[in-house]
């Protein structure tokens, strides 16, 4: 008589090998997690900046220079500092680490409003800059989701 398993949506049979494997991804080690993490912390700051000086600059003269509302170039900058924090806490506290990948396409989509401003403001050259960054972020959020994903502290596995 033969003894049936489900492993990871798979069904094994006993002294058989895994039948119907369910595909997890790209199988990565360390080195993925390593350069996902490198890129989440110069993210990170590259955000906790832009959006520190958003926050910082009087409204008056940033709006002037940046031809946008002064209370939206503030969203932007929280919402900046709020996805550079969630670009790198959940992971170190390891709690609702699901939150990263969030994070990381709320920055995607900010980099993609920034990439259509300056390509109408300044061309293209100017908007490689902000496509870059948003290409980084999106990575991160593929990452996360997964290619390496981040597990909870308390996680059962």
């Amino acid at each position: 008589m033969s003894v049936t398993t489900i492993v990871n949506g798979g069904i094994k049979l006993e002294g058989d090998i895994m039948a119907g494997e369910r595909s997890t991804g790209v199988k990565s080690g360390k080195g993925t997690n390593v350069v996902l993490w490198v890129i989440q912390t110069l993210l990170a700051l590259l955000f906790l900046f832009s959006g520190g000086v958003k926050l910082a600059m009087p409204i008056e003269p940033m709006a002037k220079q940046a031809g946008m509302p002064g209370m939206f170039l503030r969203f932007i900058g929280v919402m900046e500092v709020l996805g550079a924090i969630g670009l790198i806490l959940p992971g170190l506290l390891r709690i609702r680490t699901f939150l990263t990948p969030l994070a990381a396409a709320g920055l995607v989509i900010i980099m993609m409003g920034a990439t259509v401003v300056m390509f109408q403001m300044n061309g293209a050259m100017q908007a490689l800059t902000p496509a870059v960054v948003g290409v980084f972020a999106a990575f991160v959020a593929y990452g996360r989701w997964g290619l390496a994903p981040l597990r909870d502290r308390f996680a059962s596995e």
